[in-house]
């Protein structure tokens, strides 16, 4: 596969609020970031909050910043 034609994950480092997950998932998926934060909100609401937090937290240290 060519390099140019390969999508990455990254966090956003310009649209971010708190670590730019959710801005990067809506970078790599086209679309909007405010969708991506409620549906992460109702997600980790619906779940108890506690797994929601804790992936979260998990994509912010293993999802590399874009430069």
């Amino acid at each position: 596969m060519n390099e140019e034609n390969s999508k990455k994950l990254y966090r956003s480092a310009s649209k971010r609020m708190i670590g730019g997950v959710c801005a990067g998932l809506a970078e790599y998926m086209n679309t909007d970031a405010n969708i991506v934060r409620i549906i992460a909100a109702l997600v980790t609401l619906s779940t108890g909050a506690f797994p929601g937090i804790i992936t979260y937290l998990i994509a912010w240290m293993i999802i590399p910043e874009k430069d």
